[in-house]
């Protein structure tokens, strides 16, 4: 596997069945102060796309948005086709996060109470105090 910045092409393959949760061509996401990348495999199949978002004010790469593709989306279908993607992604805003001299810290908004839990759980990331249950979870080396 490999991750590379979002090409037009990896935007559009979300618009196609089988379709994304997310139509990675709005202008949200076009327009957007982040940066998108897409996870591929070897032969060139998209995986996933994460936004990532580098802020310096903050000292820390927010991860805006990340999304499976259909046939790996555990909320989409029964047996995902590959695993281990969000774990990938994250680690990948880790990198971002080290290379902009940031001691590996990344941010992410879980979707959901379970998500948060996961997050924790299988990932180690710490609830930022103060924040709602399902909110900003920070990840650290």
């Amino acid at each position: 596997m490999a991750i590379e910045p979002m090409t037009p092409q990896d935007a559009a393959t979300t618009t196609k069945e089988p379709r994304w949760q997310t139509d990675w061509t709005s202008e949200y996401i076009s327009k957007g102060k982040f940066d998108v990348y897409g996870l591929k495999t070897q032969i060139g199949e998209l995986v996933a796309l994460g936004a990532y978002e580098i802020s310096e004010d903050v000292v820390t790469v927010h991860i805006v948005y990340m999304e499976s593709q259909a046939q790996s989306n555990p909320t989409l279908c029964e047996r995902p086709k590959y695993r281990g993607i969000g774990r990938a992604l994250i680690a990948y805003g880790i990198k971002l996060s080290v290379d902009a001299g940031f001691n590996g810290d990344v941010t992410l908004d879980a979707k959901t109470p379970e998500l948060a839990r996961h997050y924790e759980r299988d990932f180690g990331a710490l609830l930022i105090p103060g924040r709602e249950r399902c909110s900003t979870t920070v990840f650290d080396l």
